[in-house]
């Protein structure tokens, strides 16, 4: 019996969550694999072909039939069918429009619905499963009919009512736990004008950035989020779930785009694919690496003067890295998070400089000291001591700049950041060093 078995064997059905299916799935091998996945529940092979890596998503069409695919999707809510057909037209666009074929109507239509929305509008992530009712309603009844749908498992997840008018505009949304305090024999809106509370709901408009909801989520501690069209009428819903593996995926995508990696590349294991979209970027740090290496090149009689310059010329150029990319990601992740307002780009310019430039005279001191001594040059401290303020500045300046400006061009400032950051911090720490060098020791 394999761990697979033995965890089902272990569970009820009702209690067996697919992230711990993938969990097991994960840790065997490619037979191993094949076999266990026909062990698990046809109702449940949708959701955990989604919670594994998207690696592993090619190894589950390959072992499931169009019939079973079709199945998956059915058990599916309505975003993550988008999803796991999205995944299928990536792999076979044959096998993803057979499956499609293969859905009811009402999946069908949902769907192409969903399908309208671009990668980065709200819209793209609701469930169109929701649970509605409108304000004339008794309260006896919609309990009533909630009852039924849960029992025919139409509708799950479930946390609020959401109370329409008679042309489908968003009025109000209540927690079920307020619903069950209600006078039954009242209808919603009888209740709702009796209660004290607000049930006023915070919403969003499915043409709206997801990010801007993500913020709402973060800002007001939501569960879920209705999602409405230009005119009121609701649409769908977003929830919580959904916002934690955006959120994840967001995250994930800026530490790769900062050590210029491709996020979609790296989650899978073709090595030309990876290596290629790495070597771009890598060609593009070669072409900044001989830039600096030219402006090394323009003091290369002093350099051959004095030697101690090629030893201590790296920590210049190591230290203004360093603190840059220290300003660099403070920036980054501000503006990720929304932390950051139109307003605020010279507060935190000035921020990042003084950091940057405090640091800087503290080490300029201490490297200053140490170079002295080591070569019995007071000078050459002085130099040492003098470039890396300078670099130390640069680094605190151009660390906040960059991402700033990138945003303000509506480009993600994570993608290139490092690269310029790396060239600017490079050429300014050598051609500093090495200049003072040349007019202040020769």
């Amino acid at each position: 019996m394999n761990k697979l078995e033995e965890y089902l064997s272990a569970h009820d059905l009702s209690e067996v969550h697919p992230s711990d299916i993938a969990k097991i799935l994960k840790q065997l091998d490619d037979n191993e694999f094949a076999a266990a996945l026909k062990l698990v529940p046809k109702d449940l092979i949708g959701d955990v072909a989604l919670a594994l890596p998207d690696r592993y998503f090619d190894d589950v069409v390959e072992n499931l039939s169009i019939d079973e695919l079709s199945h998956a999707v059915a058990e599916l809510e309505s975003d993550d069918q988008v999803d796991f057909l999205h995944g299928l037209e990536e792999i076979d666009e044959s096998i993803a429009s057979q499956v499609f074929d293969t859905l009811d109507d009402d999946d069908k239509k949902e769907i192409i619905k969903l399908q309208t929305y671009n990668d980065n509008e709200a819209g793209a992530y609701m469930q169109l499963e929701l649970f509605t009712a409108e304000k004339n309603e008794i309260v006896h009844d919609v309990i009533g009919r909630f009852a039924d749908l849960r029992k025919a498992k139409t509708i799950e997840n479930i946390q609020n009512l959401f109370i329409t008018s008679s042309d489908k505009k968003l009025l109000y949304a209540i927690g079920l736990d307020d619903l069950l305090i209600f006078d039954f024999n009242k209808t919603l809106i009888e209740n709702i004008e009796q209660s004290e509370d607000s049930f006023e709901p915070r919403k969003a408009q499915d043409r709206e950035n997801i990010r801007d909801v993500v913020h709402y989520f973060e800002e007001y501690d939501l569960s879920v989020m209705p999602i409405v069209n230009a005119y009121g009428i609701l649409l769908g819903r977003i929830t919580s779930d959904d916002i934690y593996d955006i959120i994840n995926e967001h995250a994930t995508e800026q530490m790769y785009h900062l050590a210029g990696l491709d996020d979609d590349a790296e989650e899978y294991d073709e090595i030309y694919k990876t290596g290629k979209k790495r070597a771009s970027w890598l060609g593009i740090n070669l072409f900044t690496a001989i830039f600096a290496s030219l402006v090394i090149g323009l003091f290369a009689d002093t350099m051959q003067s004095i030697i101690a310059l090629a030893v201590l010329m790296p920590i210049v150029a190591s230290m203004g890295g360093n603190a840059g990319t220290q300003s660099l990601t403070v920036v980054v992740r501000q503006l990720a998070l929304g932390d950051i307002s139109q307003g605020d780009a010279m507060r935190i310019i000035k921020k990042e400089v003084l950091i940057s430039l405090m640091n800087g005279i503290i080490f300029a001191v201490i490297m200053g000291i140490v170079a002295a001594i080591w070569f019995d040059m007071k000078m050459l401290g002085a130099v040492i001591a003098l470039s890396m303020i300078i670099n130390l500045f640069m680094a605190g300046l151009f660390g906040a700049s960059i991402p700033l400006f990138l945003k303000k061009m509506d480009v993600d400032p994570a993608i290139g950041s490092s690269v310029i950051l790396t060239t600017v911090t490079d050429v300014v720490g050598f051609f500093s060093f090495l200049a003072l060098a040349k007019y202040m020791l020769l």
